[in-house]
Formats: structure tokens, sequence, C-alpha cells
């Protein structure tokens, strides 16, 4: 079986966080306009098939990876559901007791503070272990382009949005641009440190 590398796999997620922003984009704001009960459904489900592809691509990563690789992956995963499965456990507990006000939109976020858990916990372990994101020879040298290249990708849609997004749904996205370039910025800074002080 060929081996799917972690270029490969960074690649087609750019790819398809791309297509996420363009129907975050160009696709979402019509779910406000139409009156059609199963288009609205359709519109709906859209932005969430970039994510699905995602999700599919991690899996045959993992099942790409080394045995070391696949117990980071794991752990990560593990301690991503444990903290994503306690918070949503507590919300509930005082969503009914009153004391919070949560509607559904808030599921939202469920994938978002589970990835961020998961690429956090991966990090730390792979740390342990004294690895990096990942063992394929020079994949991590140019980690920082392909966040500048996200970064990029999602402010050049932000710069092109329809007339009916609102307010905050171009301000999320264009601080999830910005973000992603000063994240390139401070991994490119990171990896030149390291460089110079090897040389000295």
């Amino acid at each position: 079986m060929t081996r799917f590398s972690q270029k490969q796999y960074e690649w087609r997620v750019l790819a398809a966080m791309a297509v996420y922003s363009a129907f975050l984009l160009y696709v979402w704001p019509m779910v406000r306009t139409t009156d059609s009960y199963p288009f609205k459904v359709l519109l709906g489900v859209a932005p969430a098939l970039p994510v699905i592809y995602v999700l599919a691509q991690l899996a045959r990563r993992i099942r790409a990876s080394d045995e070391l690789e696949q117990r980071t992956h794991l752990i990560a995963l593990g301690v991503a559901m444990g903290v994503v499965g306690a918070l949503s456990l507590v919300g509930g507990f005082l969503s009914i007791a009153g004391v919070l006000r949560i509607d559904g939109s808030i599921l939202i976020w469920v994938f978002p503070v589970m990835m961020l858990t998961y690429g956090a916990t991966r990090w730390w372990v792979l740390r342990g272990y004294g690895g990096v994101m990942s063992c394929d020879d020079g994949t991590n040298v140019w980690l920082w382009l392909r966040f500048v290249l996200i970064g990029a990708v999602v402010l050049v849609m932000a710069l092109m949005h329809p007339p009916g997004l609102d307010g905050f749904g171009l301000g999320f996205i264009y601080g999830t641009g910005i973000g992603l370039l000063a994240l390139g910025l401070v991994v490119a800074l990171r990896q030149w440190f390291k460089r110079r002080l090897r040389h000295h």
C-alpha cells in the first residue's frame, strides 16, 4: 500500500479548508434568504462536508502512520474527546439549572475545540518523545508556509465576500485569516532561531 505522507495530508487539508471558507462566504448566507426547507437543509449541511473530508483524511493519515505516531494520535484524540465531553456535560448541567442560557449554535464550537485540544495534546506528547509534528523528512521545514497560505486563502475569500454576509461572520473569517498568518510568522521565527542556535 502506498504511504500516505504528511505532505499529502496537509495539502489536502489546505484545499478542503479553502472550500470550507468558500462555503461559509458564498453558500451559508443564502440560508437566511431561502424559504425552501429542503434547500435550507442542503445549505446548512454544505459547510460540514469539507470538515468531514478532513476527518476522513486524518483517519487515513493515522492508519498509514507507524506505531509511535499512531500512539501519539490516539492519546491526543482520547484527551480531546475527554475535554469536549467534560465541557459538554458541565455546560448541560449548568443550562438545565438555569445558570447558563445555551442555544443550539454553541454546537458549532465542538469540532474546533476538539481539534485545538487534539493538536495541543499531540504537540505535548511528541515533546516527551523528543520529536516533531511529523516524522517525514523535510515536511516540518515549510510548516510556516502552510499556515501563511491557509491564512492568505481565507483573507482572499473574505475580501471577495458577498454583500449579504453579516459583520460577525466577516469579522470571524478575517480574524481566522490574520490569526493563521500570525501563527505562520511565529513558526517561521521559531524555526529560524532554532537553525541559528544549531549553527552556533
